[in-house]
């Protein structure tokens, strides 16, 4: 892809940023080449993807354009700051088309600092990793454990591009999710997949020596923290960053951001 036409896609794509609603226009080549050019970019790199702070994990967009716009806006534009979108792109808001095209139209530009995992409204984006590991030591996803994961390299191993099944770790990895009031593994109001309660978080942490479970999928009060130490002064954590910037104040960090420095979180 001509990086003179890729420069002016991203920038019709930021000009809205004064206008907040305003739509973008794009060719259906233009968006085509977006797709093709991006999938051999995800196809090229792993399942898995081991990546290095500092840089700001992001939740759910859902289409609310003006939402990533404001995100950049206060992370700063590729390639100032590196970032990890945690997926689900599209649905529900009124610009998933902007919002796809300026993810992919970053990815292309700066593939080694810009990634983006897929989430379980991805189904068309068959290609896109599903799981990060930030330093060794924090791993994020869409949605969370699995019954199945016992190592890092069943992630590693799975086939793309690939459809999301039913059951199974590629399900879970999409669609799970924590419980304050489960033990264990429970029932998932979703109907599909698990819900798992902190001690499972614990359990994987000291398993796997790792610091963080970061993951999207649910607005952030559905979050728990495990008051038990894998190591002393280190806490077992799970992590929700859901992206909705709506309920931020001005000023602030946006709610659909986690910004990550180090492993010592």
């Amino acid at each position: 892809m001509e990086q003179s036409v890729l420069d002016d896609i991203i920038n019709r794509l930021l000009e809205v940023r004064v206008r907040p609603g305003k739509q973008v226009q794009l060719s259906e080549s233009e968006i085509r080449q977006l797709c093709v050019v991006s999938r051999e970019i995800f196809l090229q790199q792993p399942n898995l993807l081991d990546l290095e702070a500092p840089i700001k994990i992001c939740g759910d967009i859902h289409g609310q354009y003006s939402d990533l716009l404001r995100l950049f806006e206060y992370g700063g534009l590729p390639p100032k700051a590196n970032y990890l979108f945690l997926g689900d792109y599209v649905d529900r808001g009124k610009q998933s088309l902007e919002t796809i095209c300026l993810l992919l139209a970053y990815k292309i530009k700066n593939p080694e600092n810009f990634f983006l995992l897929r989430g379980n409204h991805e189904y068309c984006f068959n290609c896109l990793p599903v799981a990060a590991l930030i330093d060794e030591k924090i791993l994020c996803m869409h949605g969370g454990l699995s019954p199945d994961l016992q190592n890092l390299d069943q992630i590693r191993n799975l086939q793309r591009p690939t459809d999301v099944p039913d059951t199974g770790l590629l399900c879970d990895l999409l669609w799970s999710d924590p419980s304050k009031e489960v033990k264990g593994w429970g029932m998932n109001d979703r109907g599909v997949s698990y819900t798992f309660g902190a001690d499972k978080v614990q359990e994987y942490l000291q398993k796997h020596d790792l610091d963080l479970i970061c993951r999207a999928h649910q607005p952030s009060d559905n979050v728990f923290r495990s008051t038990t130490t894998t190591k002393p002064g280190n806490p077992s954590t799970a992590a929700n960053v859901f992206g909705s910037t709506t309920t931020a104040k001005p000023g602030n960090t946006p709610a659909g951001v986690k910004s990550i420095l180090g492993t010592k979180v």
